[in-house]
């Protein structure tokens, strides 16, 4: 039993909670708080920087003849993911910092490593899920900020000059760099895979512990996120990403089959078209809402990253299963 919950458990998510608790006990406050948000946005632009250099331009080309398929996945991540979040936003009752919460989960771009991983398991076309997550993720940029503006204006999100600049300053423009300088730093980050993912997953606990920290004590005084969320909200928001989630995978996997799509095919749309990137969204989060309502905002974003983990690799293991004819 306890063997089974190990592994259910993601070592990331575990440092993501110690994080928050950490941010919940020991706030960063003042200077202290100026520093971590600076080393934060540094990290974050560390990590794009990165991605950029990860991403082959020899993937892009072997994946990107699946239009349709891409076309698919971009449908689901982009229109019918927000409309859940504005079915889910539109529940009676549903406290508001939840339901902001619930409905920037569904605007954000796809995963890219877990989402190829999966597909690789599952015996799917690796090449084209490479170059969905990647399009996912590019377009992203673009695409999120300005759903955020449009759909979640009333609930603090800010698509300003100044935010759009901050959006190409700090996220896009490191990931063009790094990918226009893949040829020279492109050996650099394949030989050293593992420290890349200590960037990875390092500037993200930075960010989730500024944004914490903030909403813990917030620098203009106020209510603790803990204090704004309840134990029995936070129970709703957990239910709430099991429901959108289930809808995601049944919705990916029936439409995968509508349009005819090969198995490969279908296992593409399924994982990338159903998960949501926590790499993408804190950033994001922290350029597009006031510090103190950040740690709110991605709440929802981390339940549903850790859910999603696990849901998927149930369904990777039982499809790889299921397809006995190939080898590992």
């Amino acid at each position: 039993m306890f063997a089974r919950i190990k592994s259910a458990l993601d070592p990331y998510i575990l440092a993501l909670l110690a994080t928050v608790a950490l941010a919940s006990l020991l706030p960063a406050r003042g200077a202290a708080a100026t520093g971590f948000e600076w080393a934060a946005n540094a990290g974050i632009v560390l990590l794009f920087f990165l991605h950029g250099a990860k991403l082959s331009r020899e993937a892009i080309v072997a994946g990107a003849g699946h239009w349709r398929l891409h076309l698919a996945v971009m449908a689901v991540t982009f229109a019918l993911f927000p409309l859940l979040g504005l079915a889910v936003k539109a529940i009676p009752g549903l406290p508001v910092l939840i339901a902001s919460g619930m409905l920037f989960l569904t605007l954000l771009p796809s995963t890219v490593q877990s989402s190829i991983a999966f597909t690789s398991i599952a015996r799917g076309n690796v090449a084209a899920a490479i170059c969905s997550a990647s399009f996912s993720n590019i377009l992203g940029l673009v695409i999120t900020p300005l759903l955020a503006g449009v759909l979640m204006g009333g609930a603090g999100a800010q698509l300003s000059i100044g935010s759009v600049e901050k959006i190409i300053a700090q996220l896009l423009l490191p990931f063009v760099a790094g990918h226009l300088l893949r040829p020279v730093v492109g050996g650099f980050v394949a030989r050293h895979k593992q420290l890349v993912g200590y960037v990875d997953r390092g500037s993200i606990l930075l960010v989730v512990y500024t944004a914490f920290s903030a909403a813990v004590a917030p620098p203009g005084g106020g209510l603790s996120i803990w204090h704004k969320l309840p134990l029995p909200q936070l129970g709703l928001i957990l239910l709430l990403n099991v429901a959108l989630l289930a809808v995601a995978l049944a919705s990916t996997w029936g439409l995968g089959r509508l349009l005819g799509f090969s198995r490969e095919d279908q296992i593409v749309l399924l994982f990338c078209g159903s998960k949501k990137s926590l790499a993408s969204g804190v950033p994001m989060a922290g350029v597009l809402f006031p510090p103190a309502a950040v740690g709110v905002v991605i709440l929802p974003l981390m339940l549903f990253h850790q859910i999603q983990l696990m849901a998927c690799a149930v369904i990777a293991k039982q499809l790889a299963g299921s397809h006995p004819g190939e080898e590992d």
